[in-house]
């Protein structure tokens, strides 16, 4: 009797806690756009990076922006600098056109939504065109590490990663015996 009188209890006690706890979601049913924060779209369409080169980032494939940021640490030459301009606006154009893009499709699927038109057809034509403008943003900032990374020399990408944060423990320990 104990037993299932226990039962019952951990059963509501369960079903109230559950009742209680509220959404990650709670307030985002506010926004313009449901699936993107003010900060993504602000980021999309300003060609921002947000962790699409990450891959790259950390496997010593440097991004242009930071390599500017870090050009007199880097001691880059003029040459570096000019190229390396040019490739940050020419992945920043791409990266805001895609972006821009991106935040469209996404109203678009919003209005579905609101609208209460959600058909599968549509769905599925408006997710995959966005998933193919993030993967062209996400593209945009890989290829320009990989292009970027064919401008340094190799100590200036070891700099760039200590001045980054990203050494190896066997970087740190190859320091220290200096």
């Amino acid at each position: 009797m104990k037993l299932l009188l226990s039962l019952v209890f951990l059963s509501i006690f369960s079903v109230v806690a559950m009742a209680s706890t509220g959404s990650t979601y709670s307030g985002q049913e506010k926004r313009e756009i449901k699936s993107l924060s003010k900060n993504e779209i602000s980021g999309y369409l300003n060609g921002k990076g947000m962790g699409f080169s990450k891959v790259a980032e950390l496997n010593h494939f440097p991004g242009p922006r930071h390599v500017l940021d870090l050009a007199i640490e880097l001691q880059l030459s003029k040459q570096q600098i000019e190229k390396t301009n040019i490739l940050y606006q020419a992945m920043k154009i791409k990266a805001k056109k895609y972006g821009s893009f991106l935040v469209e499709k996404e109203k678009e699927i919003e209005s579905l939504f609101l609208a209460k038109e959600v058909d599968s057809i549509k769905l599925e034509k408006l997710a995959k065109e966005s998933a193919e403008f993030t993967a062209q943003i996400r593209l945009a900032h890989l290829e320009a590490h990989v292009s970027q990374q064919q401008l340094l020399t190799k100590k200036q990408i070891r700099k760039y990663d200590d001045l980054r944060g990203y050494s190896s423990g066997k970087n740190q320990e190859h320091k220290h015996h200096h």
